[in-house]
């Protein structure tokens, strides 16, 4: 196939090729996202993911995985939902159309058959009638009969086929919800949803209740990943969703943030009920010795830093959250692998 197929091909290589250049001079990795980010940002098809990078370069001289996390699941992410959304919404459209023209359809005979009632019950209502005339008339009603059953039974075949259509419709809009709230690596929710879930959270806890957040970090994640490699990092980070969904039941809310950092909310939980939580998440984590799947080359293991916020009254979503980071980065500076609440920490820190 002759190059002249493709006029924007050299066009897509120096775009590759910049991106390339920017992945290595901001970046901390050539990684699928963040060459689909840098793509983006040099084709300039998505101007707020480029306002978003250019704020992130000038504070801080490059873009973390967090943030090339932050940035596919944000800006790019999002794009293909709303494009599924889109399609779906479309087909919906065409699809209730097609269900009015044929009840359009079945009001005109339905119309059409009570003005031939009436005109037989006129007809009968006449003192003399031939057999003949009698007889016309009954055919008449006959056949306007059966055209009005026809069209009835054409009105419930396409109606039971729309309700399959909307049903699988439904299903897909579903599913494509549900992606949209979901982290595709771990299997957690994303950023978005333990807002979403945080803000509902803490709304309920208001009238009455206990509720409690943790923060987690893996420590040292970016020199695993630098050792490693990306596929192993993965792999870690699959582990620590395991391990947390095996320490909660299930009224718990379980995300990741972005990057190497996860949170989860305990809703009726207090501080020493979320600490012993956290503390179980992380003896589990040191007790589970990390292999490499493709050698079976033993890779030591993974240990995690944890903070515990409880609800005080007033609190916001923001604070709250806060609070268990602030509680998260005590737990590094006081040497990692360890446990930090709120009633641990100095005042000044927690508000």
């Amino acid at each position: 196939m002759s190059q002249d197929a493709f006029p924007d091909r050299d066009r897509s290589f120096a775009l590759a090729k910049r991106a390339n250049e920017l992945m290595r001079d901001y970046g901390p990795s050539a990684t699928p996202r963040a060459y689909a980010v840098w793509y983006a940002y040099v084709s300039g098809e998505v101007p707020l993911l480029n306002d978003a990078v250019k704020r992130l370069t000038a504070d801080k001289g490059l873009l973390t995985e967090f943030d090339i996390d932050h940035l596919h699941e944000s800006y790019l992410d999002g794009q293909r939902y709303a494009a599924d959304a889109s399609v779906v919404s479309r087909t919906v459209l065409a699809e209730l159309a097609a269900v009015s023209e044929v009840l359009d359809l079945s009001l005109g005979s339905t119309q059409q058959y009570g003005e031939s009632l009436s005109t037989l019950t006129l007809d009968l209502a006449q003192a003399q009638l031939s057999r003949a005339r009698l007889a016309e008339l009954v055919a008449s009603l006959v056949a306007a009969t059966r055209e009005v059953v026809a069209d009835n039974r054409v009105l419930e075949a396409r109606i039971r086929e729309s309700r399959i259509e909307v049903e699988t419709l439904r299903e897909k809009l579903e599913t494509t919800r549900t992606e949209s709230l979901t982290d595709p690596l771990s299997g957690l929710a994303n950023r978005k949803h333990f807002e979403e879930m945080l803000r509902s959270s803490v709304a309920e806890v208001a009238r009455g209740g206990t509720l409690s957040v943790i923060v987690v970090d893996i420590d040292y994640f970016k020199r695993f990943n630098d050792q490693f490699g990306h596929l192993t990092g993965d792999q870690v980070l699959r582990l620590v969703a395991v391990v947390m969904r095996e320490s909660v039941d299930h009224s718990a809310s379980l995300a990741r943030f972005g990057g190497e950092e996860f949170g989860i909310i305990l809703p009726g939980a207090n501080r020493i009920d979320a600490a012993r939580i956290a503390e179980t998440i992380r003896t589990s984590m040191i007790g589970r010795e990390l292999v490499k799947r493709s050698t079976g080359e033993s890779l030591g293991k993974v240990t995690v830093s944890l903070g515990v916020a409880e609800y005080r009254r007033g609190d916001t979503p923001a604070s709250l959250l806060e609070r268990a980071d602030l509680c998260m980065f005590a737990a590094k500076r006081g040497g990692r692998n360890r446990v930090v609440d709120d009633a641990s920490i100095a005042p000044s820190q927690a508000a």
